[in-house]
């Protein structure tokens, strides 16, 4: 039977993510030797023993997510055997780029590099611009973004129909917060992110990455 491959974005950081994969298979302690090598520091150290505010700068979180995605891609491959069948693969914001290298479309070095530059361009616009996000769960679109209208947030993830992410500045987020308990929210919680993503803060970022993507096979 084949399966859909879906990996997890920013914010899915945990310190110990990852070690068993390193500890149990060969295969996957070779992935984080090598994105070790690429990033210049030992990531699966950084992985399985923190600290948390290093694991989730961007410049450290992206890489560090990725590689774990693909080694628990690797120790599924391994264990499943002939029933490792893939019919695709997606991701959530970072977690596209886990889809893309287990379609065959960049290479594991490739994409390492790729996130840790992303992560240094993104980690810059955070510091530039402080920000954060926050999911509001049981509200409807409409009134989210009637939300965000006035509290100076920007819609940035549609998850589910009562699911969404706002994203803005720093500044901005408790406004969000408390206007979306007063409207009826079922939960509004920040997440552990290092700044605004999704967002127009982080044009910069993206500026930045264009330049670097065309260069990329």
């Amino acid at each position: 039977m084949s399966r859909m491959l879906l990996f997890p974005g920013q914010g899915a950081q945990s310190v110990g993510m990852g070690r068993d994969l390193a500890d149990g298979l060969e295969a996957c302690r070779a992935l984080f030797d090598e994105a070790g090598g690429i990033l210049g520091f030992d990531l699966l150290k950084l992985c399985a023993e923190g600290p948390i505010e290093e694991l989730t700068k961007s410049h450290n979180t992206q890489p560090a997510i990725f590689t774990v995605s693909v080694a628990a891609q690797t120790a599924w491959g391994h264990f499943a055997g002939g029933q490792a069948e893939v019919a695709g693969a997606a991701g959530h914001s970072l977690g596209e780029w886990a889809a893309l290298h287990a379609a065959g479309v960049v290479s594991f070095a490739d994409a390492v590099r790729i996130l840790q530059a992303r992560g240094e361009f993104m980690q810059a616009a955070c510091e530039a611009t402080p920000g954060g996000m926050l999911t509001i769960i049981g509200l409807p679109l409409e009134k989210v973004r009637e939300l965000a209208a006035a509290t100076g947030l920007e819609v940035a993830n549609l998850n589910s129909p009562v699911q969404t992410v706002l994203s803005g500045h720093a500044d901005r987020i408790a406004a969000g917060e408390e206007a979306a308990k007063a409207a009826g929210a079922k939960r509004a919680l920040r997440l552990k992110v290092a700044g605004a993503f999704h967002s127009s803060l982080m044009q910069q970022a993206a500026d930045r990455l264009a330049e670097l993507l065309r260069d990329l096979p």
